[in-house]
């Protein structure tokens, strides 16, 4: 079906897999030395992520990110150039996550229909685009912390893929007009942010939402077929 082609991930089940035999001990530090790097990393990609959600990425210095994630300033120094390195793999994490939870909720709702799916990803991401860290991560101190072109370059990976594979298989099933995917998935991206920060930035929220469902929903209903 659609949304399985295009949402569904197949999993991955790596903790049955059996390990090549060992025939020095050599291997084994190394896997060892990168399970450690790796778990750096990680600690410090979300204490990261937290703080910079909290307090945003100027008012973050770098010694409470390394006491949060529990590790050493070389520590960090080794795994990332500086402060806004960090900040670029966090903000990667973010837009991970949400292209991640748009995909999940459209196929929890069984939705086959490409039109629906892109109204029901607006409603989602207008639900969560609240939240701090993507309000501050993503929509706020993305673009002014990493550039326009990079922040960019991030969302393209992630949400900005998936906005425009739904609509290139909307054009191909017929259901929205014949024209080129990627232009139209830069237009509704647009928008999306724009309704996103109209959003949050209201003094009642849940009015701001409803109304920007309406105008969005205008904006799809004058593409489709």
């Amino acid at each position: 079906m659609f949304v399985e082609t295009l949402f569904g991930r197949p999993g991955r089940d790596v903790k049955n897999q059996r390990m090549p035999s060992q025939t020095s001990a050599t291997p084994r530090v190394r896997r060892t030395q990168a399970d450690r790097s790796a778990a750096t990393r990680e600690a410090l990609v979300a204490a990261a992520r937290r703080l910079f959600a909290a307090q945003g990425f100027a008012d973050v210095p770098t010694d409470a990110i390394v006491a949060a994630a529990g590790v050493t300033r070389g520590a960090l120094y080794h795994q990332f150039a500086d402060k806004t390195a960090l900040f670029d793999a966090v903000m990667e994490a973010v837009e991970a996550d949400i292209a991640r939870r748009l995909a999940d909720e459209v196929a929890a709702a069984g939705v086959s229909d490409p039109v629906e799916a892109l109204r029901h990803a607006v409603r989602t991401w207008l639900d969560i685009c609240v939240e701090p860290e993507i309000h501050r991560i993503a929509l706020i101190d993305g673009p002014s912390v990493l550039g326009w072109a990079r922040w960019r370059a991030v969302c393209q990976q992630h949400v900005f893929g998936l906005v425009q594979a739904l609509l290139a298989d909307g054009i191909e099933l017929g259901r929205i007009r014949a024209q080129p995917a990627r232009p139209l998935a830069h237009a509704l991206m647009g928008a999306g942010d724009e309704a996103a920060l109209y959003v949050v930035e209201s003094a009642d929220r849940g009015r701001a939402r409803a109304e920007m469902i309406e105008v969005l929903d205008q904006l799809i209903a004058g593409v489709t077929a």
